[in-house]
């Protein structure tokens, strides 16, 4: 009783608190009437606000809603109420991205302008929570899964400051600042969270999975297949990049999916994977298109990335798991390690790289579209590339210290778990038959 009042009075509290800073702050963006902008506000991507009109918005919001619902859902122990808590989760995190990216990006005059761009970001930042939340599941509760959000929103919209306005580092599928932060950021929550007596019980519970197990990460699956090429392309400059970026992660994603039929046999007794594991492979091959997406892969290169991203996943499972498991102390449910950091770092290495062959004569018109500091004059090609790769760096560390202080937060006496069975169960919100689980 104690456990849903709490939960109850904390959604309360936040959802009053959310109402009354939009009262005060949020107005609709005047970025959808180009007349009508003043200059002072950043309306270079205004275009984007037809986004409301177009697919890939809408792409986007399905994406985070659905597919990443599904996805923390795999495992039939924590089904039902992981679903329900992903959900939980966007519907708070969304409304507090906007208000804290609003007060970076979107502030005039006293106001938070809000629009189709602010949005998507929005819808970027949740991701990056739900991906941390991979890490953690089933040991921690719903409270502290909003007190997670409420703090990585803000660690996350700060990263992404830094580097994307700030630092002027391009990475417009985000395998930096959603995959990458996201990833590391939950594996240091559950590193902080680590209890010995606890945790030992829980070393194989990403193989309890049931019949449900295989529909989630179908259904999951499809979803990805379908709308993760508009997540992908969603932030690039007008439409003129937005094509490079979907074939590249449509060519990664079909290369990552072969490349786990070829390893997975090898590495486990099953003659053809899981369904899980394909779903596992899609997510890297798709993490790894982030930030080289919207550059000149190549459709080959496209290719090789996947591949490769595609290899990481069933090698990372297999050798790396039980590495964090045993000498880090880290337990990490979904192995958002392996399906999102490991992948999201590959990305950025290929990005830095492809910085490197930008050129005038190679990207042609598109150069001062994807680097336009670099086609200005401002910035070589030598400096863009080392700001690519010192993004990752500083990347891990924010995300680390990020999650050591929230780690510390959901340690503290009064947010801990009722005992393991309530929570492992789900039996705060859920109460199911076995027979039927």
């Amino acid at each position: 009783a104690a456990s849903r009042l709490r939960l109850s009075g904390l959604c309360f509290l936040l959802q009053i608190l959310n109402i009354l800073l939009f009262a005060v702050f949020a107005r609709y963006s005047p970025e959808s009437s180009p007349r009508h902008c003043p200059p002072q506000l950043d309306c270079s991507q205004r275009n984007q606000d037809s986004g409301f009109q177009q697919p890939r918005f809408w792409d986007v919001h399905i994406q985070v809603l659905l597919s990443f619902g599904l996805l923390v859902a795999f495992l039939s122990r924590y089904g039902p109420g992981s679903a329900a808590i992903s959900i939980l989760i966007v519907a708070f995190a969304i409304q507090w991205a906007v208000l804290v990216q609003g007060f970076f990006y979107f502030f005039l005059n006293g106001k938070i302008y809000v629009g189709a761009q602010s949005m998507v970001s929005a819808d970027f930042c949740t991701a990056a929570v739900l991906i941390s939340t991979g890490a953690v599941l089933g040991r921690v509760n719903p409270v502290q899964m909003l007190l997670l959000a409420l703090l990585e929103v803000i660690v996350c919209t700060l990263n992404e400051y830094i580097l994307l306005s700030l630092m002027g580092v391009r990475d417009s599928g985000r395998s930096l600042t959603v995959h990458t932060f996201g990833a590391y950021f939950g594996l240091m929550v559950s590193r902080v969270l680590y209890q010995p007596h606890k945790d030992k019980r829980r070393r194989e519970e990403r193989q309890d999975m049931g019949h449900q197990t295989d529909v989630f990460a179908v259904v999951g699956t499809v979803y990805l297949w379908i709308f993760w090429p508009s997540f992908t392309s969603a932030t690039t400059v007008l439409d003129n990049a937005e094509n490079w970026a979907a074939l590249n992660t449509y060519f990664s994603l079909v290369a990552s999916t072969i490349a786990t039929f070829i390893l997975s046999p090898l590495l486990y007794e099953e003659s053809t994977p899981w369904m899980v594991q394909i779903q596992d492979a899609t997510l890297a091959g798709m993490a790894v298109m982030g930030m080289a997406g919207e550059m000149l892969v190549t459709p080959f290169g496209a290719l090789i990335a996947g591949f490769l991203a595609g290899l990481i996943s069933p090698l990372g499972f297999r050798f790396f798991t039980p590495v964090l498991r045993s000498r880090l102390k880290i337990q990490d449910t979904c192995g958002v390690h392996n399906i999102h950091g490991l992948p999201g770092i590959l990305g950025a290495l290929l990005g830095t790289l492809l910085t490197l062959l930008a050129t005038a004569d190679t990207f042609g018109d598109r150069l001062e579209l994807v680097f336009p500091l670099m086609a200005q004059g401002s910035r070589t090609v030598t400096d863009q590339a080392l700001i690519q790769l010192s993004a990752l760096p500083l990347t891990l560390l924010l995300a680390a210290l990020g999650g050591c202080l929230t780690g510390a937060v959901l340690k503290t006496k009064v947010l801990r778990s009722p005992p393991d069975a309530q929570y492992l169960e789900n039996t705060v919100l859920w109460e199911v038959k076995l027979g039927n689980c």
